[in-house]
């Protein structure tokens, strides 16, 4: 349970939470910039949140009262499309923001969020982070450059997304989640169903499930239940290199 290992146990202060300066997730906001909100009511502020696996922690359409940084495990953000079906926007680990996209332009999230293990998250305030922003001008300039690139990689997708044929995209995927959280025993570590594959992919279960028994005859991938495992990652990556497959990540 991520609560509890021994490496989390290990880092938490007197107020029991977690110390910032002692994580080790150095690509987050807030670590980056750790040393200029020393000493300050900001870091005082941040409450831990314990999310057991298929909790949902952002509710699309509820008001937005702060953003999530994830300490530990793996998040699958989401959005309501047409007719009610579930369009799967990204997943995300440990260092990353989630409700960002919301936060000072909109007042109701539009996406939720659930844990897809069991996860651990530092949640700040919007009222807290909105006074942080404009008492810290590092930190206002990181979260600036993090729009910035997030907005870039946003439209690098849509751009490839559309020029892409179903099997590409399906393709794509799995690549982004190789890059993203990387193998464990042969098999990509996140494990998840195959209308999740095609909730993300833009497409149906039942084309996941043709693509994937393609790849599997040509030698491409492997499959275990819901594990499945790349047997040949540079064809794959050969076969969307036009798309700059790694603009994602």
């Amino acid at each position: 349970m991520v609560a509890s290992t021994p490496y989390l146990k290990s880092k938490r202060g007197s107020t029991g939470k977690v110390s910032c300066g002692l994580c080790e997730n150095v690509k987050c906001l807030i670590k980056r910039n750790y040393n200029s909100f020393e000493n300050t009511e900001f870091l005082e502020s941040k409450n831990e949140i314990f999310c057991k696996k298929g909790q949902q922690f952002v509710i699309e359409g509820a008001p937005v009262n702060g953003l999530f940084f994830i300490l530990g495990g793996k998040v699958k953000v989401f959005r309501t499309g047409i007719n009610g079906k579930e369009q799967i926007v990204r997943f995300a680990k440990e260092g990353e923001i989630i409700g960002h996209r919301g936060f000072g332009t909109e007042e109701y999230y539009s996406i939720g969020a659930v844990a897809l293990e069991d996860s651990l998250l530092c949640y700040f305030s919007k009222d807290a982070l909105q006074k942080a922003l404009r008492d810290n001008p590092q930190f206002t300039y990181d979260m600036m450059l993090f729009y910035a690139n997030e907005l870039n990689k946003s439209e690098s997708k849509v751009k490839s997304l559309s020029q892409m044929t179903v099997r590409e995209r399906v393709v794509d995927t799995l690549l982004y989640i190789n890059r993203k959280f990387g193998e464990l025993n042969g098999f990509l570590n996140l494990p998840l169903s195959r209308k999740e594959y095609a909730d993300y992919a833009g497409t149906s279960e039942e084309q996941v499930i043709r693509i994937f028994s393609a790849l599997k005859k040509e030698g491409l991938i492997s499959a275990s239940g819901k594990k499945i495992g790349i047997n040949d990652i540079d064809l794959l990556r050969r076969e969307i290199s036009e798309h700059n497959y790694f603009l994602d990540s």
